[in-house]
């Protein structure tokens, strides 16, 4: 029988023989045992015990303490012994090896290769070419063959690492034995696996060991041990591994354990400084980093969102179930608007002194813009509850990453930083997941190497981008050719650092969250028509931010409450801000009862509590000049459409059609399933709907969201006034912009449930 998660063997070797029947030895025999493999399993250890144990285990067919009789026909030679150890073993084998088959392999599983690698070259002459150095990383504190585990290699990662001139064969032989046994096969060069594994296994074993040794020889180890917490009792399991197989791993590696050993020696002196000093910023800073590392590296090694890795992103697909009818009573506070919580941690970075910042949105873009900042050397507190805490370096404070910064499929935050990098002193790259890398940069590339900046791309003008640190920005007048708010806030960022002024003139209005937020931090940004501009080195001085909830996220309730007989639905602290508010005209040209109140300034941001209250629609022409002001607000509108007496006709909407999906195909594709007469065109749609309050307006049906958010919110809220059930397909992406969605739907009156939502 295989054990789930173990591939049935796809090695076919006819005699394995394995030198050193211990823990990883064994483990290889019962992996492959479980796996199915066909051939003879033989071993060779100088403790005649354990070869009997295996034997009696099953581990094992035959075996004994002389390599010479174990090595007849052996088509495969695996060496699990210990590192110091290996040279005598290879000489040894090099002896008997004519004996083995003609086709013969040779691997082992030492975890320093270049010690390895030099035994071989001293034996062979030089490392044959059906030798195939290999690392398990796996392992246990336990040894001997006893403790063998068939599913130690599953899920974990083998290392392999060839030399130029190994056999093609023998190496994707190795590979298979490893496959076999639930192993990920990855491989390296030696010197690179070798300091890779000085800093990830082995020095964390070192400080173990010291650790425990040190706290076991104090006067109070007895209290020490009594109340030992549970970080302490990681120390000492990892502290209770083989002592002699640690002393030769850290003699045998001894370069790359003392080059990280220095790194860690640097890196506490930094910390004792700053304990001493009680810098609690500096503190804030290496703890948060490290708290968020896991998070971090599984992102990037993914190459996925971070919402995904931080688990606030339902992962596989998500279905909506929701009733006909229903209420919408209530008020409601909607998650913070996306650009202004991108932007406050950006500029909360470069200002000088603490921002606190309320009702940020955890969403991918703002993640990655935190964790950007994070491994440039800024403090950062939370997210925890849409609170975060900056502690701002200063316009030059920031350090050079250690390595790419990674930004997940944020476009915004990729274009954003390649203006502020570009005034930066050190080198820096932006990199982000697949898709992202398949996005043009051009747009930003160019206008800011008309400013200085020297910045490389990939072909076509696609990410990574390589920034050079220490360019000199001068200010410039720039004409945009089309109208981008990303593009605009780019080089504005850019000007902050840029002798001069810098001038941004855009052929349409664009959201000007950058600009507000740029003068609610006290660096003045004029306008005048169509054109804005800033001057170069000034400062930003930080402030408390209390991020006005987002519009887009507040129209399925406004929406809601305008389809509704009897609805009463107050948003509370919404951002109004003039270039986002066609949603609220689009209402109120359609004969919505929607009042502005306790209206206000937040940060540079208008805010305002809305009310609104049910009274028939009526279907309009929308205005065109309406259209960009309410791009993302169109899905919910169109279910407006659906309840409005008459038609409602949309034009000049073609942006729709590139959005997260061709959203005018989509909500027509769901219109149709709820029975709603409508014509779709090129730039747009026309929507007949119903105006009679007394009765539902459409029926009901599946409907696929096709993974975007705000199709599958808009057919949820369709459901108030529908005569049969909703069933909304590929929901897991509300999350992206609205993780409370459901919720606060509930809570209005609605009847949703969610199936097929896992952690």
């Amino acid at each position: 029988m295989v054990e789930d998660s173990v591939k049935t063997s796809g090695c076919h070797e006819s005699r394995l023989l394995i030198v050193g029947l211990g823990l990883i030895g064994g483990s290889l025999a019962a992996a492959l045992r479980v796996s199915g493999f066909q051939g003879q399993i033989v071993a060779c250890d100088p403790d005649d015990s354990e070869i009997a144990r295996g034997i009696e285990m099953g581990l094992i067919d035959s075996g004994g303490t002389h390599l010479d009789e174990q090595v007849n026909d052996a088509t495969m030679v695996v060496l699990a012994v210990p590192v110091l150890a290996m040279e005598s073993v290879m000489a040894s084998l090099a002896e008997v090896l004519p004996n083995a088959s003609a086709d013969v392999v040779i691997t082992d599983v030492g975890s320093t290769k270049a010690t390895i690698r030099a035994c071989a070259q001293r034996v062979f002459g030089q490392v044959p070419t059906n030798m195939v150095l290999g690392h398990p990383i796996a392992g246990s504190e336990k040894s001997g063959v006893v403790a063998a585990n068939p599913r130690l290699y599953v899920d974990h990662k083998v290392i392999l690492t060839p030399e130029p001139n190994v056999d093609r064969d023998a190496l994707q032989r190795v590979r298979c034995l490893w496959e076999a046994c639930g192993a990920e096969v990855l491989e390296m060069d030696v010197e690179r696996h070798d300091q890779v594994l000085a800093r990830t296994s082995h020095l964390p074993h070192l400080l173990a060991f010291s650790l425990v040794d040190t706290l076991a020889r104090q006067d109070e180890r007895l209290d020490i041990f009594r109340y030992a917490a549970g970080g302490f009792r990681d120390f000492t399991r990892i502290a209770g591994s083989d002592p002699v197989m640690w002393r030769d791993i850290f003699i045998a590696n001894k370069q790359a354990v003392l080059a990280s050993l220095d790194d860690f020696e640097a890196g506490l002196s930094r910390l004792r400084h700053a304990v001493e000093a009680g810098d609690s910023d500096a503190l804030i800073a290496t703890f948060d980093r490290a708290s968020h590392a896991r998070h971090y590296f599984d992102s990037l090694l993914n190459k996925t969102s971070y919402q995904a890795e931080y688990h606030m992103q339902p992962q596989g697909k998500v279905t909506y179930r929701v009733q006909p009818g229903g209420q919408a009573q209530g008020r409601l506070r909607v998650p913070g608007d996306k650009s202004m919580s991108h932007r406050s941690i950006m500029l909360g970075a470069l200002a000088e002194g603490v921002t606190e910042v309320k009702g940020f949105l955890e969403g991918e873009d703002s993640l990655a813009t935190l964790q950007a900042f994070r491994e440039m050397g800024v403090a950062i507190e939370g997210p925890h509850q849409g609170r975060v805490t900056i502690h701002g370096v200063g316009m030059h404070g920031l350090k050079a990453p250690a390595g790419p910064l990674y930004v997940g499929n944020s476009g915004t935050a990729m274009r954003l930083f390649s203006g502020l990098l570009a005034g930066q002193a050190f080198d820096s790259e932006l990199t982000g997941d697949e898709s992202l890398t398949k996005r043009p940069m051009g747009r930003v590339a160019d206008p800011l190497r008309l400013m200085g900046a020297t910045i490389d791309t990939a072909e076509g003008g696609r990410p990574p981008l390589k920034i050079r640190g220490g360019a000199k920005l001068k200010g410039i007048h720039y004409d945009m050719p089309m109208a981008s708010a990303q593009v605009k806030s780019c080089l504005l960022l850019a000007g902050l650092y840029a002798e001069g002024e810098t001038r941004v003139r855009e052929p349409a209005p664009t959201r000007d969250h950058t600009e507000r937020m740029l003068n609610g931090f006290g660096y003045a940004v004029s306008r005048e028509g169509d054109t804005c501009w800033l001057k170069g080195g000034g400062k930003l001085t930080a402030g408390p931010i209390d991020v006005p909830s987002d519009i887009s996220s507040a129209t399925f309730f406004l929406v809601a409450a305008a389809i509704t007989p009897g609805a009463d639905i107050t948003l509370e602290h919404v951002g109004i801000n003039p270039t986002r508010i066609g949603v609220i005209n689009i209402l109120t040209l359609m004969g919505a009862n929607l009042a502005l109140e306790n209206e206000r300034e937040v940060g540079g941001e208008p805010v305002a509590d809305i009310r609104i209250r049910y009274a028939p629609l009526k279907g309009i022409d929308i205005p065109e000049e309406q259209v960009p002001l309410a791009i993302d607000e169109f899905p919910a509108l169109f279910i407006a459409a659906a309840n409005a007496e008459g038609v409602t006709r949309l034009r000049g909407a073609e942006e729709l059609r590139v959005k997260e999906s061709d959203r005018i195909q989509a909500m027509a594709d769901g219109l149709a399933v709820l029975g709603v007469q409508h014509t779709v065109v090129e730039d747009g749609i026309d929507i007949v709907g119903n105006g009679d309050g007394q009765k539902a307006s459409y029926g009901g049906g599946r409907v696929d969201s096709l993974g975007d958010h705000r199709i599958a919110m808009a057919f949820a809220i369709s459901s108030l006034r529908a005569s049969a059930e909703i069933v909304i397909e590929d929901c897991a992406n509300v999350a992206t912009s609205f993780p409370d969605f459901v919720e606060l739907a509930t809570r209005i009156g609605m009847g949703v449930s969610v199936e097929g939502a896992h952690e």
